[in-house]
């Protein structure tokens, strides 16, 4: 049985395989962007794969639904042949074949579609928390390397200030103690730069790991800040398919109610009995020996309806249930989407502020080194400004990664995926 679902999903699947036999794998030299390690994620999650597999089984239970019940053939043979006028009966065989009341295969039928829609939801939830997850993953890794890479430069500067303290030793402009404080600060930053990388190798492996691929080093693109987020509505979660899948749960009990009253009526069965008869040789009759053949017609009746009853009400009570979930969940969706928007505008707030300060506290290492010239070097401020800035750095990085976390976030509660 095709259904639409059936279509979507491997429409995507035969995508997958194209990217892959295109060459996702990125190569050295080139930035690789998010929508590589997402299709990435995509095609080789084993997680998906798992959702993947149970929609494919609950779609087999769709064909298995419209089956009949199992034709019964009977055979028995008379242990004391009953004797008629035409002959003796010699054996006996017989075959039953039992229908449901109409419509009750469609039932079936529709009750199992029902239910493989949950599935198929099920696929899209674990995938779009899988894109979110490999998202936050990127921008986590992406800050990491940014700030190792702060670090480095930020220990090469040190190596300048350096030569300049021990060059102002030699003419009398510094003292020793500002070239100890000068290596004081290089081992600090150098701990720190160990501490960083061994951070970034942890994530790199993680991450890696979420894709479920071979870690490769990573070229990552220059990113920026961008201007004002588009506006969204407090509380606007769209259509979302954690919601959905609520309302194809309670369709689900719908169909399975219909069904419910579908069993609640008679069943019918069709059969034929055959009676071989053994020919009389002690007298001449007609039809002598003639074997018998009877058509059967079974009815079927459940007088005791309290079970179907009963179901009706546990099905009634699953509704109410559902019903209440779906505007627990929603209620909790919405409040996460008014918080996920305030956080990317105060993180977005944040960066702007940083940028603003680093650029003053860029401005104000150039005044004190441009004072080398005029023997008014003061070592102690050189290095208090050389930490801020390097602090407002490290800010920035995981500043910027907070915004694009959390407006993955936002895309993750707003986008609608296509129905299936």
């Amino acid at each position: 049985m095709e259904t639409g679902t059936g279509i979507t999903l491997k429409y995507r699947i035969a995508l997958w395989a194209c990217c892959l036999l295109l060459g996702l794998q990125p190569s050295g030299g080139r930035a690789q962007e998010l929508q590589e390690f997402l299709a990435l994620a995509e095609s080789n999650s084993p997680e998906l794969k798992a959702f993947e597999l149970k929609y494919l089984r609950a779609g087999e239970k769709v064909a298995e639904s419209g089956a009949l019940p199992n034709l019964e053939v009977g055979a028995g043979w008379f242990a004391s042949e009953p004797e008629t006028r035409t002959g003796a009966q010699k054996a006996r065989f017989s075959l039953r074949q039992m229908l449901p009341w109409f419509g009750t295969i469609t039932a079936r039928e529709n009750y199992a579609s029902s239910l493989a829609e949950v599935e198929y939801l099920d696929w899209v939830i674990a995938r779009r928390k899988l894109m979110l997850q490999v998202s936050e993953g990127y921008y986590e890794l992406k800050a990491l390397e940014e700030q190792t890479a702060v670090l480095r430069r930020q220990l090469d500067l040190l190596e300048q200030y350096t030569e300049i303290v021990l060059a102002g030793v030699e003419a009398g402009k510094a003292s020793a103690v500002d070239a100890l404080r000068m290596e004081i600060r290089k081992n600090e930053v150098t701990g720190t730069l160990q501490v960083w990388e061994g951070k970034y190798e942890a994530a790199h492996f993680a991450f890696f790991r979420m894709l479920n691929v071979s870690p490769f080093p990573i070229a990552f693109p220059d990113w920026e800040l961008p201007g004002a987020a588009e506006e969204v509505a407090p509380g606007q979660v769209g259509v979302h398919p954690e919601l959905q899948k609520y309302e194809r749960l309670y369709a689900s009990v719908m169909e399975a109610e219909r069904l419910n009253q579908k069993s609640a009526q008679p069943g019918l069965g069709i059969g034929l009995d055959y009676i071989p008869v053994a020919r009389r040789t002690d007298v001449q009759l007609p039809d002598n020996g003639k074997d018998v053949f009877m058509p059967m017609l079974t009815l079927s009746i459940p007088v005791f309806n309290s079970p179907y009853r009963s179901r009706t009400e546990q099905n009634r009570l699953q509704q109410e249930q559902f019903r209440a979930e779906e505007a627990s969940r929603r209620n909790a969706l919405e409040t996460l989407m008014e918080r996920a928007l305030q956080e990317r505008e105060a993180e977005r707030i944040r960066c702007v502020t940083y940028d603003k300060n680093i650029e003053q506290a860029r401005q104000a290492l150039e005044i004190l080194l441009a004072g080398y010239q005029s023997a008014t070097l003061n070592y102690t401020q050189l290095l208090e400004v050389q930490e801020l800035e390097l602090k407002l750095l490290m800010g920035r990085s995981a500043s910027l990664a907070a915004y694009f976390s959390k407006a993955a976030l936002v895309n993750y509660l707003s986008e609608n995926d296509e129905k299936p």
